[in-house]
């Protein structure tokens, strides 16, 4: 049994690698649960194979910075079907978070799908050396699968728990350490035996071959990343803005009266939903739907999104700011996160301490959860 040693340049290459295409991965997600469906899709293919290629092109960086006693080559079909593992596993976890209810229990299966699909990439990417033959401890295998698989949930839960910029940021730093983490300590429960060898039954990459495999990965990585980053920027610059502009604009409500009596609401019209219409963006533009069409809104970090029967649509408003501009007859907290529209309410469950608001019929929110705090509130204002 023999150590290989590292060329510390590569690993420290393999690190960037590695949180480039998490940041890329993650923050393709933010606000794609306003897109139609097919939208989303698409946006999430795109972030799995960030997230996936990500994990591969950090692997094999860290495989390139090794350096054995005799040259080794890589299995074709271990190596590029480690890709299309990794790149798997991440889009079903992203799957789950855009199309499943975003519960506790959904968020936990995505964070260990997420988490596990490293594991399941590193030795399946292992699996291809040949030249020598790699011999994985029982112990080093469970303890990055327990590594993984939490620091894939916290990764999830950081990233999904507020859609802002510091969450999508630490999220970033917990996924993307958790590749390296996960490939290191992998690594060190793992010998070398130099006198055993497998046969390959697929060509064979070289050494050489895999290094621009691999240096083309990263430069798509790096240019995604790019991108990415300038879209971050501007979009957190421009939404800052559309804040501004629909607190102020044609769906605002109008400033209070100077001298009015103080006892009198400032917003006297605002008595009724339908007297209020709320913006969304959406094509570039901002448009505006009226107030009595939402059944729900949910916080997606300092934004919304408005549920009609039909469609979720992207509101520049915080759901703060909207709980101040709707009525309270007519919406109410029923979560931290949620606003709901009574009126749209066709059903309340008790589950235990908590419950759930129900929209028969509606397509594009079934449930809202109401939070231990506010049932008794929801319940009074349904009459029950």
């Amino acid at each position: 049994m023999t150590m290989p040693t590292h060329d510390h340049l590569l690993v420290i290459a393999s690190i960037l690698v590695s949180l480039m295409a998490s940041f890329t991965g993650l923050s393709i997600t933010s606000g794609i649960s306003a897109l139609p469906a097919a939208q989303r899709k698409v946006r999430i293919v795109m972030a799995a194979t960030a997230l996936g290629g990500g994990i591969w092109s950090m692997h094999f960086v860290a495989m390139l910075a090794m350096r054995f006693d005799q040259p080794i080559s890589y299995d074709s079909l271990y190596t590029l079907g480690s890709a299309l593992i990794a790149i798997l596993m991440a889009g079903v976890a992203l799957l789950i978070m855009h199309f499943a209810p975003r519960t506790r229990p959904s968020t936990v299966i995505a964070g260990a799908i997420l988490g596990n699909g490293i594991v399941v990439m590193h030795y399946v990417g292992m699996s291809a050396i040949r030249g020598v033959l790699p011999v994985f401890h029982p112990m080093g295998v469970a303890l990055v699968v327990a590594g993984s698989t939490a620091m894939g949930i916290a990764a999830i839960g950081v990233a999904y728990s507020h859609r802002d910029s510091a969450h999508i940021l630490t999220s970033t730093v917990i996924f993307g350490l958790s590749v390296v983490v996960v490939h290191f300590t992998a690594m060190a429960w793992t010998g070398f035996d130099l006198s055993a060898t497998q046969k390959g039954f697929t060509p064979m990459i070289e050494n050489g071959t895999l290094a621009l495999i691999v240096m083309s990965s990263a430069f798509v990585i790096c240019g995604m990343f790019l991108l990415s980053t300038t879209s971050f920027v501007f979009m957190e610059h421009g939404r800052s803005g559309s804040v501004a502009a629909g607190a102020g604009g044609l769906g605002a409500a109008p400033p209070p009266v100077v001298g009015a009596n103080p006892i009198e609401t400032p917003y006297p019209q605002l008595a009724s939903a339908q007297s209020l219409r709320l913006p969304y963006e959406r094509d570039k533009r901002s448009h505006f739907i009226s107030a009595d069409e939402i059944i729900a809104l949910r916080a997606e970090g300092h934004y919304t999104i408005l549920y009609t029967q039909r469609d979720k649509l992207f509101c520049p408003w915080s759901i703060s700011e909207a709980e101040k501009r709707l009525p309270p007859s007519v919406f109410l907290r029923t979560h931290r996160s949620y606003l709901v529209n009574l009126n749209q309410v066709t059903a309340f469950e008790r589950h235990k301490d908590k419950g759930s608001c129900h929209f028969e019929g509606a397509q594009s929110l079934k449930i809202a959860p109401v939070s231990r705090g506010n049932v008794a509130g929801v319940r009074e204002a349904l009459g029950l």
